[in-house]
């Protein structure tokens, strides 16, 4: 039985030692098979950009016995090594967030690289400079291998700082040098993230393979089923015994957990690699891995400074564009949130205008913790609090008793700190959308029927509820609106009692000022 890690990302390392490596390498011959190729590819933190990049090190370096057994050792490849060039800036840290800062630290970066392939410091005290001098004295005798990973993490960790944009222009420079060296690249291949326009990558590489939407590497990084069935083979019945139940019905709960990234227009999904490898080395526990190790800090910032939708973001259809790259002033939220992870492709349809997509969160780790972070933004309460509560607005609501739910909900709202209200409707409806999709309850707020749009309805097994909410004015308003607008007959085919309560806001106090149920 192989050993398992989630902390170790690098190929040489985990075959040398036994670790289980879920065989990639198909798709790595499709990127080394053609010479002078250059690519992009995005995808989540924790996601196995690293490894990936370490196995194509590998390959450069000739080390073919790591490969034995792998499907890339029988390929007819010359194994030739390469000087490679692994710039990987996972070590980056935010305190180093002005321009000067940052050309220093890539300036280091390149003079490593140099010393360990025999060279002195680069004459260039610019970073830029001693990048390409470093280029060139390496390709002196042949072709030599770029290998970029996390390309963008000193723009995103500087994303909300004063400074960005001169961090921008320091890291366009650098990259830029790029441009005119092609014929000295055996190889370039860059990860990241996000997709950044204007940093010379996507505006200067006219030569540059975005793979990141292709079906032929949909599956190059993260588990499929077919990966997990075949190589946890041997722990599947330990796992299923300590859940107690079924390996099949342990597969379709991990899956329900974990899988569900999409990453082309083919219906092909995967698993996060993190979240799996932790799930069956932490005892077969089924809990949250991802918030722990892939959660950005930086888009919960962006959200809290501007009002964002998350009901309409998930229902809307999207082109191509909401996948393209951005810029540091025009940042889109949406897309962030698909390029980051929290988001993924759900649907996809083409019409004459083009391909369009709809968005969803992947599975339940990463569902669960977009809406407790979000709760914990609005509310102002630690997480493991709001996750607390959420399971007293679980046991009320399964129970069918609309009153306690709210009573919970109104002791809630009074013990939210002052300076975090919102005087808007909207601002307690997106409270109250946040807490039912972390109770996993079929929720759509806003819903429309013939006569004008429901505030939100709930489904649970046995009931149908319709809220209308009101701010500043009463309940009794609420619930006329209700039957005045007949939202309900949208569910009087359901199967289901439809019970239609009221709530009422007092933005003053920052509460639940009253609720009423029709019939009372």
């Amino acid at each position: 039985m192989k050993n398992l890690t989630s902390s170790i990302y690098d190929f040489e390392k985990l075959r040398t030692n036994n670790y289980l490596y879920i065989d990639k390498t198909e798709y790595v011959w499709r990127l080394i098979e053609q010479v002078g190729e250059s690519y992009f590819l995005s995808r989540p933190r924790r996601f196995g950009k690293s490894l990936l990049v370490t196995t194509l090190k590998a390959v450069f370096e000739g080390k073919r016995e790591l490969f034995r057994g792998l499907a890339l050792y029988d390929k007819p490849y010359d194994w030739k090594t390469c000087p490679v060039v692994h710039l990987r800036f996972s070590d980056y840290s935010p305190r180093n967030n002005t321009a000067d800062k940052v050309d220093a630290y890539l300036l280091d970066k390149v003079n490593r690289i140099a010393a360990s392939h025999g060279l002195p410091p680069m004459a260039a005290r610019d970073a830029s400079m001693a990048f390409g001098e470093l280029i060139d004295k390496l390709a002196q005798k042949t072709q030599i291998v770029i290998l970029i990973d996390e390309y963008d993490k000193v723009i995103l960790d500087n994303i909300t700082n004063p400074n960005a944009e001169e961090i921008r222009q320091c890291l366009k420079g650098f990259y830029s040098v790029l441009k005119d060296r092609n014929e000295a690249e055996r190889l370039l291949f860059i990860t990241g993230v996000s997709k950044f326009s204007h940093v010379s990558l996507f505006s200067d590489l006219n030569n540059l393979k975005d793979i990141t939407l292709s079906s032929d590497y949909a599956e190059m990084l993260g588990f499929s089923e077919r990966d997990i069935r075949e190589n946890f083979a041997d722990r599947l019945p330990a796992a299923a015994r300590a859940n107690g139940m079924s390996e099949e019905e342990l597969m379709q709960r991990l899956l329900v957990w974990y899988d569900g990234y999409r990453f082309s227009d083919a219906d092909t999904h995967v698993c996060n690699p993190v979240s799996i490898g932790k799930f069956f080395d932490n005892g077969y526990k089924f809990s949250n891995y991802w918030d722990s190790t892939g959660t950005p800090s930086f888009l919960l910032k962006l959200m809290g400074k501007a009002p964002y939708d998350h009901e309409a973001a998930l229902e809307n259809w999207y082109d191509e564009s909401i996948f393209a790259a951005y810029e540091l002033g025009k940042l889109d939220i949406t897309g962030l949130l698909w390029q980051t992870g929290y988001y993924t492709i759900r649907d996809v349809r083409r019409e004459i205008t083009g391909t369009q997509y709809r968005l969803d969160f992947p599975d339940r780790e990463v569902r669960q913790t977009f809406m407790s972070r979000l709760l914990e933004m609005y509310s102002g309460l630690r997480q493991g609090l709001s996750l607390s509560l959420v399971q007293k607005f679980y046991d009320a609501i399964s129970g069918d008793d609309p009153d306690g739910f709210l009573g919970v909900m109104q002791s809630f709202f009074a013990g939210i700190d002052y300076s975090l209200h919102v005087k808007s409707e909207k601002y307690y409806q997106t409270i109250f959308y946040i807490v039912f999709r972390l109770l996993g309850i079929f929720i759509e707020a806003e819903s429309h029927t013939n006569h004008g749009r429901i505030d939100a309805y709930v489904r649970t097994s046995t009931t149908v509820y319709i809220f209308e909410f009101k701010l500043d004015k009463s309940a009794d308003g609420a619930i006329g609106q209700i039957i005045d607008r007949r939202y309900f007959e949208k569910f009087q085919y359901s199967g289901l009692p439809v019970r239609m309560i009221g709530v009422n806001f007092d933005s003053a106090q920052g509460r639940i000022d009253g609720w009423k149920e029709f019939p009372a």
